[in-house]
């Protein structure tokens, strides 16, 4: 099971100086932990609900104000998922007891469904390719919490049961429930805002002299300002006035006056015609450093084809998908071991933090800012560390050999060491 788990890690990492806000803001979707459930709205007002979780032995007690959407309302739903549960690498945080407010609840919530099992989907988009997909009916349970903020359940693989209606919902009780669901979101939303507030910075106006610590506070002012996105789009979907909802709640919305002033004031320098053309032409022939070929960049061949990477970023590539293939072979790649499944996810994830931090400068040093590189490279060392720790959490628990123990420990430590020389060396050129 740690496949999905580990995909999912690496589309979704949180940078470590972030993970803490996150996990109290960014909403919780648990829904690939769930075994079982069941959702009881058959006295109007009140919203009661068990939901078994994998590793729990007790299941989860959700007590709600408010009411589900028509399909649900006066409704018992029961769901079962279809699919082995995976646990949520934070679900011990997860408060058994779930009070608050109701959500929109629905079994029939439209959404986009893969054809063909998550791995394969994952490889197509990987190759650049569109896997098959349909749209499906899912169940999407959505409420805030006390304790938790906002939790979700989404999932078009529960097996569903459905009782008829105790009561049916008025118009003006239709009107009230989805007030209620908009204050509870308003209030969610609130916490994202405060999270990108909390994260405001204002670096030096000249980016020459900014440095590594004005790179860092602006990366998490980002990182926040993406997470509210992230949110938002996971709310809204992508409907066609989602666009539109979206951009107002993210400040993007402007009035047609403010528009057309921006649009009458010239930004920067304006090109001709000419110019424009020259520098696409010479993108086209955009070439690495053939001075630095080796040091700071090599070529590498793969299934996408080819590429230029830095030698630290491949080797750290390398290392962690013949980490993954190893225990992959020892049938470990399907084991719910939370330490193991952090390792082969941090490991993987220090790779791409090192791809953003490196991969570029094999064109030119000189383009490149290099307060902003050791800040990308800090980042790619928090996520090493925490590879770190977790083979330490593995090593007793014996899962794969010694020697393959050794040699990642050994991989680690030696990219651990070259991080740390690099970060030296572009703190150096910065002085």
């Amino acid at each position: 099971m740690l496949g999905n788990v580990r995909a999912f890690s690496c589309l979704n990492a949180v940078d470590g100086a972030n993970c803490y806000k996150s996990v109290l803001i960014m909403a919780w979707r648990i829904d690939e932990s769930v075994v079982r459930g069941e959702i009881d709205n058959r006295e109007k007002g009140i919203i009661r609900g068990r939901v078994w979780l994998i590793h729990r032995a007790e299941p989860m007690l959700l007590e709600l104000a408010g009411n589900a959407q028509s399909d649900l309302a006066g409704c018992l739903l029961k769901f079962k998922n279809s699919v082995p549960p995976v646990k949520h690498p934070n679900l011990d945080a997860l408060h058994a007891d779930q009070r608050g407010t109701a959500g929109d609840l629905t079994a029939s919530r439209k959404v986009r469904a893969f054809d063909l099992p998550f791995e394969e989907a994952y490889d197509m988009i990987k190759r650049g390719d569109k896997p098959p997909e349909h749209t499906a009916n899912a169940v999407y349970l959505e409420w805030f919490s006390e304790r938790n903020g906002r939790v979700v359940i989404e999932s078009s693989e529960f097996k569903i049961e459905i009782s008829e209606p105790a009561w049916r919902l008025t118009e003006q009780e239709e009107e009230e429930r989805s007030k209620g669901v908009e204050n509870g979101w308003k209030t969610f939303t609130k916490q994202l805002d405060e999270a990108v507030k909390s994260q405001r910075y204002e670096p030096p106006k000249e980016l020459e002299d900014w440095d590594e610590f004005d790179f860092e506070k602006s990366m998490r002012e980002s990182d926040a300002v993406t997470d509210k996105y992230l949110e938002l789009l996971d709310k809204y979907g992508d409907t066609p006035e989602s666009e539109e909802l979206i951009n107002k709640e993210m400040g993007w919305d402007k009035d047609e006056d403010q528009m057309e002033e921006e649009e009458a004031e010239p930004i920067g320098k304006q090109f001709s015609t000419e110019e424009t053309n020259l520098v696409c032409d010479e993108s086209k022939d955009f070439q690495p450093d053939p001075a630095t070929e080796g040091v700071d960049w090599i070529r590498v061949k793969d299934e996408l084809g080819e590429d230029i990477r830095h030698p630290l970023q491949h080797r750290c590539h390398v290392s962690a998908m013949s980490f993954w293939k190893k225990c992959d072979e020892l049938g470990l790649v399907e084991s719910d071991d939370e330490d193991l499944g952090q390792l082969l996810a941090e490991f993987q994830i220090t790779g791409a933090k090192l791809a953003g931090a490196l991969n570029s400068i094999g064109y030119s040093r000189e383009t490149q800012e290099p307060a902003f590189v050791v800040a990308c490279l800090k980042r790619a060392l928090d996520h090493l560390h925490k590879a770190q720790a977790a083979l330490e959490r593995v090593a007793p628990k014996k899962l794969f050999p010694e020697k393959l123990r050794s040699k990642v420990r050994a991989d680690l430590f030696e990219i651990r060491e070259e991080i740390l020389r690099l970060m030296n060396e572009f703190r150096k050129a910065k002085q």
